[in-house]
């Protein structure tokens, strides 16, 4: 078997996008979208096959200190939403026919009884990082080997959605992205659910606090996980790297996903190739992480809910980028006569 000639293929990919009728560069962003799906699947043709989209639900210790406008039980009852139907994210799914998933990484309430979760529980919610690493280093080995195994286990989708619910996970998040990207951690801190002016004072003093007691090595992606991450977190990050490692697409939401993609391109950083971010989020330091990681997100609509909405409003045009590429007519078969270059 001949090796794969990733230069050329580099080249023809990016010659089929030129000689398209339309000026060079005329699509923009779905001209490097086109190109990444292409280079990602080697293939002039690339498709879409049966996306899906995991939903990670997840409890937060730290919840108990009050950095969230909602109550912790809010995670469960929204879980039950997702079950029913009610969601944004099941709309906006069955609008763009998007295999929606439910899983049950850590919620604080036995959810055996209802049909339809993917169980995956690794325990019912992490500790309170204020006083305690979150989880140990097995419950976020266990997270990983269930996120490999989600992946794994469903080989007909090419790309995957990743979004998240979890009361107190925009803590979680707000720490990774300070300790990951260096950031002080006041950038990094937004109003979640919406926070009043005292309620973000007191998250940030709580986060700001929690980091503090915490002697860790502040670049080590597994330390900052175990230590301040959520099982959702850490469950989305194994998926996303396995999803790589198999070749998928991957879909990145808003704050928290990147957040757990920030853990997965901290162990192999190579995985950026396979991401596409849906859009910049309007919580405060996303854009921050978005510019650590070199991303140009789709979208900027001011969302700030989670649950992959972002992802799913995203995929018509990641759509639009595999059809143009693949149907559009070239000048050589249009018969149309090429931009002249004197």
């Amino acid at each position: 078997m001949r090796p794969f000639d990733e230069e050329g293929f580099r080249v023809a990919l990016q010659k089929k996008i030129d000689t398209k009728t339309k000026p060079l560069g005329a699509l923009g962003k779905l001209e490097k979208l086109a190109f990444q799906i292409g280079m990602v699947q080697k293939s002039l043709t690339p498709e879409l096959r049966s996306p899906k989209l995991f939903i990670f639900v997840a409890d937060h210790g730290i919840a108990r200190e009050g950095v969230s406008a909602y109550p912790a039980e809010v995670t469960h009852q929204m879980a039950l939403n997702f079950l029913s139907g009610g969601a944004a994210i099941n709309v906006f799914c069955k609008q763009h026919n998007i295999a929606l998933n439910i899983v049950d990484a850590g919620v604080n309430a036995d959810l055996t009884y209802v049909n339809g979760f993917i169980d995956k529980k690794v325990a019912f919610g992490t500790q309170n990082f204020l006083h305690t690493n979150a989880m140990t280093i097995e419950q976020c080995q266990q997270a990983f080997v269930f996120g490999q195994s989600l992946i794994d286990s469903d080989k007909a989708p090419s790309i995957f959605c990743f979004g998240e619910m979890g009361i107190g996970n925009t803590s979680s998040a707000s720490i990774i992205m300070s300790l990951l990207c260096d950031e002080p951690i006041e950038n990094c801190v937004g109003r979640g659910t919406g926070l009043s002016n005292q309620q973000h004072k007191h998250k940030l003093a709580v986060l700001s606090k929690a980091i503090k007691k915490h002697q860790i090595n502040r670049k080590d992606p597994m330390e900052v996980l175990t230590t301040f991450g959520g099982f959702e977190i850490a469950m989305m990050s194994s998926a996303m790297l396995a999803a790589a490692k198999g070749g998928r697409l991957i879909v990145v939401d808003g704050f928290i996903a990147t957040a757990a993609f920030l853990i997965a391109h901290g162990l192999k950083p190579e995985i950026i190739d396979h991401a596409i971010f849906s859009h910049v989020s309007d919580e405060h330091g996303h854009q921050k992480m978005l510019d650590f990681l070199g991303a140009d997100p789709l979208l900027k609509l001011d969302l700030r809910l989670g649950e992959g909405t972002g992802c799913a409003l995203a995929y018509p045009l990641i759509e639009s980028a595999v059809i143009f590429l693949n149907d559009m007519a070239s000048y050589e078969s249009a018969g149309v006569s090429k931009e002249s270059n004197d």
